[in-house]
């Protein structure tokens, strides 16, 4: 790797870092304000944001954006894209926020399954291992049966399925459209999804608070897609990976601070089982990358 690959993955890793910070204030606004509105009001505000960030892609490539040979998987993506934020949302407005963020991070795992069974991707017994001591860490989180868990969890473990699909299709495009193209027909397909709910839901929002927590909540979606967009477009992807997992970091203190939720002992054993093996595979990405 040579001196500029370095800097640009230094500078990729500070920016997709700052993107999950963002997306984590997001987060945490959205399980706020599920107090007041259903949470695909939520959803769709948080959306709003996503599409500002479209915007800011369109400054910058024009029209060409939206210019794709792969119409129907980008429409399904946007579409499995919403599904995805609306069952986590809904999930979170029962659960705690550290614990609905672990048990997303199942979701490379996912994509390892899928990729082996759909794409028919090389797996190799390492990865294999990888992958099923992921899950067990997801079971420790979880603790079915031990009368410790909302079944609303459930929802994350659904909403990180939908999130492997994603993934998937991303890979499917990868060759095809550029990020830019994929993250743009992400967003407004899923903004106007969730719009065709809007009127059987809507609660006109009252008061400044509140305003305030949906403007930021738009923003924080819109500026946390902006870095990651940009992290992606400089640095390589198997880099930036880890960094995902700074998610729990910020889930837990806002988590804290906010609603009061401080996770377990088992949580954190959990979630640390969990990122040991999402790093290990991750190094396999590495190697074969490299």
């Amino acid at each position: 790797m040579n001196l500029v690959q370095q800097n640009n993955n230094l500078k990729g890793v500070f920016l997709i870092a700052l993107g999950f910070f963002f997306f984590a204030c997001s987060d945490t606004l959205a399980k706020l304000l599920t107090v007041h509105f259903h949470p695909l009001q939520v959803v769709w505000m948080r959306m709003i944001g996503l599409v500002i960030g479209v915007f800011f892609l369109f400054y910058r490539h024009g029209i060409k954006l939206f210019s794709t040979p792969k119409p129907k998987l980008q429409l399904l993506r946007g579409a499995v894209a919403a599904g995805s934020g609306t069952l986590f949302i809904y999930a979170i407005n029962y659960v705690p926020l550290a614990d609905a963020i672990a048990v997303t991070f199942v979701a490379p795992f996912l994509v390892t399954i899928l990729g082996a069974t759909v794409l028919k991707e090389p797996v190799g017994l390492r990865r294999w291992l990888a992958v099923l001591v992921g899950f067990v860490g997801m079971l420790v989180v979880i603790r079915p049966g031990m009368g410790v868990f909302h079944p609303a969890i459930f929802l994350v473990v659904l909403a990180a399925g939908f999130f492997a699909i994603r993934q998937l299709l991303s890979r499917w495009l990868s060759g095809i459209d550029s990020v830019s193209t994929t993250v743009a027909y992400t967003s407004v397909v899923a903004f106007a999804i969730t719009s065709i709910a809007l009127p059987f839901v809507w609660i006109t929002p009252s008061g400044f608070p509140v305003v305030l927590m949906i403007v930021g909540l738009a923003l924080s979606a819109a500026v946390g897609e902006v870095f990651i967009i940009r992290a992606l477009d400089v640095a390589q992807s198997v880099v930036l990976a880890p960094m995902h997992y700074t998610l729990i970091i910020w889930g837990t203190l806002y988590g804290y601070w906010f609603f009061g939720d401080l996770p377990d002992s088992w949580t954190f054993v959990g979630c640390g089982i969990i990122v040991a093996s999402g790093l290990y595979t991750t190094y396999r990405e590495f190697v074969r990358a490299a």
